[in-house]
């Protein structure tokens, strides 16, 4: 299936990869192989945290059974284009610190850069990912047995390849394309905060 042609440009020399790197939601339903499913995990283990905690916690969902549950915690929205993607995941973050039980308000940080690398990785193997928040979490908690006193739920996640945008809705394929970012003037100021 052909992906869509992107028009994004960066304003200053970046690795191509952060273009590269876009949200679909047409989804292949071919299977991701069980070892490049572990490449994914394997990267995001390696991104950084505070006190180097690694707080964050990946659940996924890869056979028909499984995506049916996690699947079931999603918005209808969602439902709608994230049922043909082969694997199903949702990133949780530890609340408290493992060695002294403080509040951890850095974890979903964390885990941010854990899926950041997740996501990165899974380009460099030709697959895509979705991040979404549209899901309701306290289903999802109950469906998933994750206790609700030591993880929150941050994200669900669809991955895997590109598949034909024919397959969404008409509303959806007209937005399915990678998309733009606000000026970079605008993400980043010296000296400190201005308006």
């Amino acid at each position: 299936m052909s992906e869509p042609a992107s028009t994004r440009q960066a304003e200053a020399p970046a690795d191509p990869q952060f273009m590269e790197r876009w949200s679909p939601r047409a989804f292949s339903s071919e299977p991701v192989a069980p070892e490049t499913l572990r490449a994914l995990f394997e990267a995001a283990r390696w991104a950084p945290s505070c006190f180097n905690e690694q707080p964050w916690l990946f659940l996924y969902a890869s056979s028909e059974e499984d995506r049916a549950r996690f699947l079931s915690c999603l918005v209808e929205f969602n439902r709608k284009w994230a049922g043909h993607a082969p694997v199903l995941a949702f990133v949780l973050a530890k609340k408290r610190f493992a060695k002294t039980g403080e509040p951890n308000r850095w974890a979903p940080f964390d885990a941010g850069a854990a899926w950041m690398s997740l996501a990165l990785q899974a380009r460099k193997l030709g697959l895509y990912t979705h991040a979404m928040a549209g899901f309701d979490e306290d289903l999802a908690h109950e469906v998933l047995k994750v206790p609700k006193d030591e993880f929150d739920l941050l994200a669900a996640v669809a991955i895997g390849r590109y598949g034909d945008p024919e397959q969404l809705p008409p509303d959806m394929r007209k937005n399915e394309a990678p998309n733009g970012r606000r000026p970079l003037a605008e993400v980043a100021f010296e000296g400190g905060f201005r308006e």
